[in-house]
């Protein structure tokens, strides 16, 4: 069973995110026109999932709101958030997620797939600095008289 997830911490990671927390009732939410609003931004209420533990799900609204629902993943997946989101749930609709607290096994995976998408880019820096550390010790025997000893 999973840890409880409460909607105020979510809130409080999406709007210090930058996102605007359009405070919807319950009511608003299911009626299924996120693009009615006027302005960008998430609603989140309480659910109980399938095991009986507490959830957030949260809604995108707005004239983008399918921007906004990819911030909204984008921001609670990062590694200090430790949420994880799943948009395949029953009784959600296209603009909603469910966020539920990530499970270590979650995370570390996500750090896996981050190591091994940035690997290229971690070898090619420190082939570039092995270089430049190479070219910086050839100029300083250069500038001491003794490149002819090598």
């Amino acid at each position: 069973m999973s840890r409880t997830t409460r909607s105020r911490t979510v809130a409080q990671h999406l709007t210090s995110g930058g996102l605007t927390d359009l405070h919807l009732t319950e009511a608003e939410q299911t009626e299924g026109r996120p693009g009615r609003h006027q302005t960008d931004g998430f609603a989140l209420r309480q659910h109980h999932d399938e095991t009986g533990t507490l959830v957030v799900i949260a809604g995108a609204y707005g004239p983008d709101w399918f921007a906004t629902l990819r911030e909204i993943r984008h921001r609670l997946e990062q590694p200090y958030v430790k949420c994880t989101v799943v948009s395949e749930a029953p009784s959600l609709g296209d603009h909603e997620v469910l966020v539920r607290w990530a499970t270590s096994a979650e995370l570390q995976e996500r750090k896996r797939a981050q190591a091994q998408a940035q690997a290229p880019l971690v070898a090619l820096l420190r082939q570039q600095d092995a270089a430049a550390k190479a070219a910086a010790e050839r100029q300083a025997l250069e500038d001491a008289g003794q490149s002819g000893l090598w």
